[in-house]
């Protein structure tokens, strides 16, 4: 054979390959589009069937006061529940009819349980659990018989849960009845809600504004008062973030004190940044009635890896004084005038009330923060990565994503390339490059472990029982997170460190504070600040909240200082 006709069918062979490829790429969008479509008409169809069975409750149940229902706090609803003044039926069908008419509002579910509207028929006359009668939507990722925990991950679809994830079954133990699901953000690393299979989730009270994430579907969902208790997951603020922009409480516990089998994790096998599962509540009471009834013994049972300790009611109830640390600011992210008037009013409260303060200073930000991202990217984003290949990228996550694509080498040099004028955000991309060695990524376990014992050890010296700092907020405008992610400084450095660390809303954005806002620079004046300016504008009405925080395992001692600072800022709006 000669040259030329060599040549030429090698030129065939490798056009007949591309074609094979073309072909192939556009075999596997279809059939990724066609799992989308088939997830989101058995999502329509499951609200169908539920509107259908709300109908015909209101139907046959005519007097049943739904409004009333729904304006009871959790304390007083269980106690009539008790009474038996008013029924677990109308109870759940109250807050499914809630939830269905905020759905098409604010597109905050990705799925109806069906099953919840059998287990309510069966609960009959034992209020023997203690959460009885009560309805509790979870967030996506929290396992389900017969449902699939996305993730907002195309790869996740079709994949439904085989049994109950050890929190939904100890819910149910205790009379709780989970009734919906709850939208995240695509692979739930964001403080946006959005993905390509649900769509994206509104702020339930300012449309140009994001509702947090990654339990962004929870925040939204409470916050109008579609839900009473809801479970989400927090990595680096996502049970926290939601809260406060969308007014409500929210705990990140101590990892390891609740289960997480049968929650999906976006990076399994990650150990730098521990992630939790934890409740979000209109209020602080509710916050620990779930966790009361999350810490039995069936629990510990059914996850033996959880350490048996019931929840402290002693702790929670107690009124003793308390020596409080508090932050205005942690050098590394300049927070916004109305949070840090929250922090200035709250303390005024605090100290008024008894409660002695002093001032206090996180350590090291700059390479905590550095080492955070190191060690959730450990792997410089490979798993991330690979679990976006099954399907399309959401808009809003298209950027960092497409940097995380970059190979390394890459990244490095863009990382260079940006430092002089942008250094946070030159090191947090040389820093999702991951660690390079085992050797490296023991390193990051060190560092850790080494600034825990630190940060105790400041503890100690202040003689501090909790910590008062600034929470995230108010609400972002929609589809910004990704530019600040420095913001994450004052949430992500409590899931390094193991801490248990809440929020709570205290005030709300002023038109003063806007004013104030005109005048922010930030600690570095560079892109990411400007951005983070941009991003809390125009929040006038929204909520403000602030974070408390305790050293592990005192997780009843932040949820008694959490209700604290309610119970003050309530008697004084009063």
């Amino acid at each position: 054979m000669d040259v030329t006709s060599t040549a030429l069918l090698t030129g065939a062979a490798c056009c007949l390959g591309a074609v094979a490829l073309l072909v192939k790429a556009k075999s596997s969008t279809r059939a990724q589009e066609q799992k989308i479509q088939r997830a989101r008409s058995k999502r329509e169809e499951g609200f169908k069937q539920a509107a259908e069975r709300v109908h015909q409750f209101k139907g046959e149940h005519p007097t049943t006061e739904m409004a009333s229902i729904l304006a009871m706090p959790l304390s007083e609803l269980q106690e009539k529940l008790q009474q038996g003044s008013v029924s677990p039926e109308e109870v759940f069908f109250s807050y499914m009819d809630k939830a269905l008419a905020l759905q098409s509002k604010l597109n905050c579910c990705t799925e109806v349980l069906l099953e919840s509207f059998d287990q309510v028929k069966t609960m009959g006359s034992n209020k023997e659990g203690l959460l009885y009668g009560v309805p509790v939507s979870i967030k996506d990722n929290v396992g389900h018989k017969n449902y699939d925990n996305t993730c907002g991950l195309v790869m996740n679809l079709e994949k439904p849960e085989a049994k109950d994830s050890v929190l939904v079954e100890v819910l149910k133990k205790q009379g709780a009845i989970p009734f919906v699901k709850t939208n995240v953000p695509q692979a739930l690393l964001s403080m946006d809600c959005s993905n390509p299979i649900f769509g994206e989730t509104a702020h339930p009270s300012h449309a140009l504004k994001s509702p947090g994430g990654s339990s962004g579907g929870e925040g939204a969902l409470i916050g109008a008062g579609g839900s009473l208790l809801g479970v989400g997951t927090d990595i680096g603020g996502s049970v926290r973030i939601p809260a406060a922009f969308c007014g409500i409480c929210g705990l990140k516990p101590t990892m390891g004190r609740l289960s997480v089998q049968g929650v999906t994790a976006i990076l399994p096998g990650q150990k730098s940044v521990k992630s939790t599962v934890g409740p979000m509540a209109k209020d602080v009471d509710s916050l620990a009635r779930i966790m009361e009834a999350l810490l039995c013994d069936h629990m510990f049972f059914l996850d033996p890896t959880i350490p048996p300790l019931p929840f402290n009611m002693q702790i929670y109830q107690s009124s003793a004084p308390l020596r409080i640390g508090y932050v205005i600011d942690d050098d590394h992210t300049q927070p916004p005038p109305s949070t840090a008037r929250a922090i200035r009013e709250v303390k005024a409260l605090l100290e008024k009330a008894g409660h002695v303060l002093v001032p206090y200073r996180p350590l090291h930000m700059e390479r905590v923060m550095s080492e955070l991202t190191k060690g959730t990217m450990a792997d410089g984003g490979a798993t991330l990565i690979n679990q976006m290949k099954g399907g399309p990228v959401a808009e809003i996550y298209s950027r960092q994503y497409f940097i995380l694509r970059l190979p390394k080498w890459l990244r490095k040099i863009l990382a260079l390339v940006l430092k002089p004028g942008n250094l946070r955000y030159s090191d947090k991309i040389k820093s999702a490059c991951g660690v390079g060695s085992v050797d490296n990524l023991w390193k990051n376990h060190v560092f850790f472990e080494e600034y825990t014992a630190e940060t105790v050890a400041y503890w100690r010296k202040l003689n501090i029982d909790v910590l008062l700092c600034p929470s995230p907020g108010p609400a972002l405008q929609r589809n910004e997170s990704s530019k600040i992610l420095h913001s994450l400084s004052w949430t992500m450095i409590y899931n390094g460190l193991n801490f248990p660390a809440g929020v709570v809303p205290v005030s709300t954005v002023t038109a003063e504070d806007e004013k104030e806002l005109d005048m922010y620079k930030g600690f570095y004046q560079d892109a990411m600040d400007k951005c983070f300016k941009k991003a809390v504008s125009g929040g006038e009405g929204l909520p403000v909240a602030v974070q408390c925080v305790a050293l592990p395992w005192q997780d009843e001692l932040c949820l008694r200082f959490m209700r604290e600072v309610e119970k003050l800022v309530k008697e004084s709006t009063n």
